[in-house]
């Protein structure tokens, strides 16, 4: 039975909810706590499509395909154009992204995954991508497909479920106007770490610029908390936690309880190879955060970390998370 691969259209938008649907059932499967779905999963996936296609000046390209048989629908892959963050460069412009919502129902034929994966390439290429990305749930069925492309993890969502106010901690505190310059210049650290890492993260001329708006405009926002860390006035790393996003977690699930920590930078982790001491002051800043956000209302938080870097990993590690998202690139 042959597969047609095709962009799909405001026509496919019940087919396109029903696969979405069945790979968020799947997501649910493996992890509740993580991939809880929502109570109205089907309008809020319907109505998330529907706007997406209609469309006419989005906030950034995103394209459905559709792999069908004689039968009907088999399959679906969601591919984006990922905006470039201020801070780094975009030598190679908005890389790619293959979603993780991409689905194979089980009774596609085989080569369908491949196929589709083909189609979302070429799609990406098409639209202008230098870069090739794919996201995968850990130990979900793309992340074979990818190996197989020689696709590369590059970087990894870390979750933890069930967070505890832990209280204080000595040398910790809440971040002020006057640690910006401090924060930016740890921030410049981290990102000049990321780009040895892979060149993917190289910084844009004027990161430093950049962040330090971005820091003093996050102290005025009312849903996130921001941390510094310093050992008798020597600071030491920042922490912000705040609300995930739909970026990382597909329409049908529930992320109300679900936050989010991306700039995260200890000095324990300078070298991404070897652990500086024993990393207790970097799991106390990135505990501070998590009890931020259990004061919020969050049981469950999703932490970045490059592949690579091994250290920030084992702080992770020791603080009780795991791989729950992997970004892939394409060699």
């Amino acid at each position: 039975m042959s597969v047609i691969i095709r962009l799909a259209g405001i026509a496919d938008l019940d087919q396109v909810v029903d696969l979405l649907l069945l790979d968020a059932e799947h997501r649910h499967m493996t992890d509740p706590a993580i991939w809880k779905l929502d109570a109205n999963a089907g309008d809020k996936v319907r109505s998330t499509v529907k706007s997406a296609m209609e469309n006419d000046n989005p906030p950034f390209r995103q394209q459905w395909l559709l792999a069908e048989t004689d039968a009907g629908a088999v399959g679906v892959a969601h591919t984006i154009l990922l905006p470039v963050p201020p801070i780094y460069a975009g030598d190679f412009g908005a890389p790619g992204l293959m979603m993780e919502d991409c689905c194979v129902a089980k009774e596609a034929p085989a080569g369908t995954a491949n196929a589709l994966l083909d189609a979302a390439e070429a799609d990406l290429v098409a639209a202008g991508a230098k870069i090739l990305l794919g996201a995968s749930v850990t130990d979900g069925a793309w992340e074979a497909a990818y190996a197989a492309r020689d696709y590369s993890p590059l970087t990894l969502y870390f979750a933890k479920v069930g967070l505890e106010n832990a209280g204080e901690f000595e040398g910790i505190r809440n971040a002020k106007a006057e640690d910006v310059p401090a924060i930016v210049t740890s921030s410049a650290e981290n990102r000049k770490i990321l780009f040895d890492l892979n060149v993917f993260w190289k910084p844009h001329p004027e990161a430093d610029a950049r962040f330090d708006v971005w820091m003093r405009k996050s102290l005025t926002l009312a849903d996130r908390d921001m941390f510094v860390c310093e050992t008798e006035g020597e600071f030491e790393g920042y922490a912000i936690s705040q609300p995930s996003t739909q970026l990382h977690f597909p329409a049908p699930h529930d992320i109300s309880a679900v936050g989010f920590i991306d700039d995260y930078f200890h000095d324990d982790f300078s070298d991404p190879q070897a652990l500086d001491g024993d990393g207790v002051a970097a799991r106390d800043l990135l505990t501070a955060a998590e009890a931020a956000l259990q004061n919020r209302g969050n049981d469950v938080v999703l932490v970045v970390c490059p592949a690579a870097w091994s250290s920030k990993i084992d702080v992770l590690k020791s603080a009780g998370y795991r791989t729950a998202i992997t970004w892939f690139k394409k060699r």
